[in-house]
């Protein structure tokens, strides 16, 4: 069985996808900052719950009503791996490895994306996808290794980092389906809100926390949950609905060089030659996993008397 080649995002579709991937890379940032204040399960926690504080309030304005039963498994999935099992493992990997490693290892999730949506999913991998994301791959390892400090990895963080990308591939491999049955407002409110009821044996800890953190590290947390999880995962959902999963996984290759230049911004942090060209090659991939192959148009067979002649685009 062939499957059509999936078209180009329309315009809102894809400007969604930008907003998700540009809030996902700020988050990077802001996990390392709140970490410091922050344990790994009480950051994922306190982030969650003001993630579905803000989606909840939305749906109250939209009137949005309980997803329908069919879309229940797959939100309950997503919503254990991707928003509780994913952010716990990740910001615990923050603080056992440095970022470069952790950007390298988390972006086997695209490929995991790919692999289990062509098996589970049926989407079609054609050559330009498959070609964007092996240059995108490319450039996270080139990424990921310059950033790297000398003797900053643990094993136990790179496990870490790569349970979490795991947990994300199954996770978006899982929300997918619940896509085609519930609105993506409610498919993202209601897998936060499962995700924060997973993530409840860390509330003493982020009681005891809370007290205690400085004030930036708390809005740090407030951020994570407003914008890149509730309004970037909703973003996300919205992209995902209106095309396939590995086409979605492979924008995410962006975020490394994104994170690049917002150290660059936000921290001082001047990147290397060989940082940048990672970079360059990240966004070079996503670029030609989303574009579409040239069709040649169809020859055309004369009629008997008439020239012969081919239409070329």
């Amino acid at each position: 069985m062939t499957h059509p080649a999936p078209r180009p995002l329309p315009a809102l579709p894809a400007l969604a996808a930008v907003v998700t991937v540009v809030l996902w890379a700020s988050a990077f940032v802001a996990i390392r900052s709140a970490g410091d204040s922050y344990s790994p399960g009480a950051l994922a926690l306190g982030r969650l719950f003001s993630g579905s504080l803000a989606l909840g309030l939305l749906c109250l304005v939209r009137r949005e009503g309980l997803p329908p039963r069919s879309a229940w498994r797959g939100i309950g999935i997503s919503g254990v791996l991707w928003f509780g099992f994913y952010m716990v493992a990740l910001n615990w990997g923050e603080q056992q490895v440095d970022a470069g490693t952790a950007a390298l290892v988390v972006n086997v999730g695209p490929l995991l994306i790919a692999l289990l949506g062509a098996r589970l999913l049926g989407d079609p991998m054609p050559p330009r996808l498959l070609a964007g994301m092996a240059v995108s791959f490319a450039g996270a390892v080139t990424v990921g290794l310059s950033m790297a400090g000398g003797g900053g990895s643990s094993v136990l963080g790179v496990v870490l980092c790569l349970l979490a990308a795991v947990a994300y591939a199954a996770g978006v491999v899982s929300q997918k389906p619940a896509l085609a049955r519930a609105s993506a407002l409610q498919v993202t409110t209601y897998g936060c809100l499962v995700g924060t009821v997973a993530c409840l044996p860390f509330a003493g800890q982020l009681v005891h926390q809370v007290a205690d953190a400085p004030l930036s590290a708390t809005l740090d947390m407030v951020y994570l949950g407003v914008f890149p999880t509730a309004l970037a995962f909703t973003t996300w959902a919205y992209a995902l609905a209106r095309t396939t999963a590995s086409r979605m996984g492979a924008t995410t290759y962006a975020v490394p060089a994104l994170v690049v230049l917002m150290s660059w911004l936000a921290l001082g942090e001047v990147p290397g030659p060989v940082t940048l060209v990672g970079g360059v090659l990240c966004l070079a991939g996503v670029a030609v996993s989303r574009s579409r192959a040239r069709t040649r148009a169809p020859r055309t067979v004369p009629a008997a008397g008439e020239p012969h002649s081919e239409q070329v685009p």
